[in-house]
């Protein structure tokens, strides 16, 4: 069975939160994505919003229960020796759906097989299996070192915290409140100057908020440098929330670039120029203030794209004046701004 090895390797991945347009909110995941010969394995999934069963915003002994499940040490959590590889991002429910595999040993080696689409205790491989992934052989001594590296330490932050500064306190209210309902710690402060530095340990990054002067940023700056924390600094492009929150989680992505799937955003001369690496679902939403102040929201596209660089046409109506445009897929999301 499944003569021919494959790489098995693990890596930080993120199902990116957000502000829906349609005023709902998608929770922020932190998770530890599978990496089969030098790509994640979600992305053979396609259109599929899901995160592995090593996520970090769920207990230590439950993540420390996943990691020795998967190292065989304990049986099969369901029938046919299967068990959940990719689950729902809001909650541990099998109805929602889960891809499943048979993980077994052969010898020293560890083989996954058998993957398929599963919402009940049991697995209809004719009408919901992945008959174009795996089986896939694991060589035992990669395989079990990197999972039991998660259990020396090397599991990812429970939760990202940002540190919002900026003089505009409804903005940053409104903001903050945003971040904390999809799931990413939000603190406000005008300065870091009397910040501890062991506190300064638990932001991802900083997000200065549209006005805020050039020298106020560079204190903040130097009190991370100081600390000796490394922190990813987001210039907020103009007080829209949805956009703001975008930014931040674009700074919050830990993924390795080479193994992300959206990958490249532009906006300019009337068209969007999307590049993703996997096919996908993408969505691109318009956002634009108006002589007003009053923020004005157009979605341009939503549908699943394959692999490579795509031009979207910008509605001139909808992008005049100070615009941006987020592209998202599950896993990530970037922003631009328009320009001419």
């Amino acid at each position: 069975m499944c003569a021919a090895y494959a790489t098995f390797g693990l890596a930080p991945a993120m199902r990116a939160g957000g502000v829906l347009t349609d005023g709902g909110y998608q929770v922020h995941r932190d998770f530890v994505d599978f990496i089969v010969d030098g790509r994640p394995l979600l992305f053979r999934l396609c259109d599929l919003d899901a995160v592995s069963p090593l996520a970090s915003d769920v207990p230590p002994a439950i993540f420390t229960a996943q990691v020795r499940s998967l190292l065989l040490e304990s049986p099969a959590p369901l029938p046919g020796g299967r068990y959940v590889v990719y689950g729902c991002p809001e909650c541990e429910d099998l109805a929602c759906g889960a891809v499943t595999a048979v993980l077994q040993p052969d010898g020293e080696d560890v083989i996954w097989r058998d993957f398929a689409w599963q919402t009940d205790e049991h697995a209809d491989l004719e009408l919901n299996g992945y008959h174009g992934i795996g089986p896939f052989r694991f060589r035992g001594a990669e395989y079990r070192a990197a999972l039991s590296a998660l259990l020396n330490g090397s599991a990812p932050d429970a939760r990202r915290r940002v540190l919002l500064i900026g003089a505009r306190v409804a903005v940053l209210g409104k903001l903050a409140a945003a971040l904390r309902t999809i799931g990413v710690g939000a603190d406000i402060a005008h300065d870091a100057d009397r910040v501890p530095a062991d506190e300064l340990r638990g932001y991802g990054a900083v997000a200065f908020a549209p006005g805020t002067g050039e020298q106020q940023r560079a204190a903040v700056h130097r009190a991370f440098t100081h600390a000796g924390v490394p922190v990813a600094r987001v210039d907020g492009l103009a007080p829209i929330v949805p956009l703001l929150v975008a930014q931040i989680e674009h700074a919050l992505d830990r993924s390795p670039l080479e193994q992300r799937r959206l990958t490249g955003l532009t906006a300019t001369g009337g068209q969007a120029g999307v590049e993703i690496t996997s096919a996908c679902r993408v969505t691109l939403t318009a956002y634009r203030l108006d002589r007003l102040s009053r923020t004005r929201t157009h979605e341009v596209f939503d549908g699943v794209l394959p692999p490579g660089r795509h031009r979207i046409a910008l509605d001139a109506k909808t992008v005049r004046g100070q615009s941006f445009v987020v592209a998202r897929t599950s896993g990530g999301v970037l922003v631009a701004p328009v320009t001419p």
